[in-house]
C-alpha cells in the first residue's frame, strides 16, 4: 500500500537533506536528557537520533505526517506529540529542543514566532538549549528559474512521483517558494499540482532578540555550510 500523499511529498523534498545531521547529533550527544524535535514530519532527524540511542519526543502539527514516523520509529525511543509549534503544552521540559530546516520561518510572522518562542522557553529547562536552524533565502530569489533544477523523483508501485521548484519571489517579509509536483501513474496518466511555501525573512540577530525577550540568553551560533543542493543555515543557539 502506497503511503498518503502528505508523506510521499514531505518526504521526497525534505527526506534526503543531511548537511544539518552532524549538527543535531553532536548537540544531542552533550545533552542530559530527551531530545524535542520541532517540526519533525515523517522523522529525519528524530529517527536519525533515535537510531543513535537519544529518546526523542517528536512534536508536529500534521497528524498523517506524524503517523507515518510513528510507523517507521518501530521500538525506537520515540514519542509522537500533534500539536502546533505556537500553542502546545507538553507538560514536561528537556535538556535540548530542536528547530531544523528552517521550520521557525514557516510559521508567519513576527506575532507567530513570539507564541512559538514562549511555548519553547516553557519547555526548555533550565541549563539546556533550544536551537533553530534559518536560512537566508533572499540569496535563491529569482522570478523565474531559467534552468530549473532536476525534479526529485520516486516511484512507488508502479506511480512516479516528481517535485521541482519552479521560482523562489521576494515579497517582502516573506520569500514564496513554488514547486510543480507531478504524478503518473503506471498507465501514463499525469496529473500536476501546484505548490507553494513562504518562508518569512528573518536574520540571526532578529531571532535572537525575539529569544531574549522570550527568556531566553542568547549563545554562540552554529552553521550548517552549503552545498551544491541546499542553501546553507545558521543555528541561533539559545539557552535556557
Amino acid at each position: 500500500m502506497s503511503p498518503p500523499l502528505p508523506v510521499i511529498w514531505h518526504d521526497l523534498e525534505c527526506g534526503a537533506y543531511d548537511a544539518d545531521l552532524e549538527v543535531w547529533r553532536a548537540l544531542a550527544g552533550v545533552a542530559a536528557g530527551p531530545v524535542l524535535d520541532v517540526g519533525a514530519g515523517t522523522g529525519r532527524v528524530a529517527l536519525d537520533l533515535a537510531r543513535r540511542g537519544h529518546e526523542v519526543l517528536a512534536l508536529d502539527r500534521d497528524p498523517v505526517l506524524l503517523a507515518a514516523l510513528e510507523r517507521r520509529a518501530n521500538g525506537l525511543p520515540v514519542e509522537i506529540a500533534c500539536a502546533d509549534a505556537t500553542a502546545f503544552d507538553l507538560g514536561r521540559d528537556f535538556p535540548l529542543a530542536i528547530v531544523p530546516m528552517q521550520t521557525a520561518q514557516i510559521l508567519g510572522g513576527a506575532r507567530a514566532r513570539a507564541a512559538f518562542l514562549a511555548c519553547l522557553r516553557a519547555h526548555v529547562r533550565a541549563g539546556g538549549h533550544a536551537c533553530l536552524a534559518i536560512a537566508d533565502t533572499r540569496e535563491a530569489v529569482t522570478d523565474e528559474l531559467s534552468e530549473p533544477p532536476l525534479p526529485d523523483l520516486r516511484e512507488i508501485d508502479g506511480v512516479v512521483y516528481a517535485s521541482r521548484p519552479v521560482a523562489v519571489v521576494d515579497e517582502g517579509e516573506a520569500v514564496r517558494i513554488e514547486r510543480l509536483r507531478e504524478i503518473v501513474d503506471a498507465g501514463g496518466g499525469r496529473t500536476v499540482l501546484e505548490n507553494v511555501v513562504r518562508l518569512d525573512v528573518l536574520a540571526p540577530e532578529t531571532l535572537e532578540a525575539e529569544g531574549a525577550a522570550a527568556g531566553f540568553r542568547v549563545l554562540p551560533r552554529l552553521e550548517v555550510p552549503e552545498n551544491d543542493e541546499y542553501l546553507g543555515s545558521t543555528v541561533v543557539m539559545l539557552g535556557g
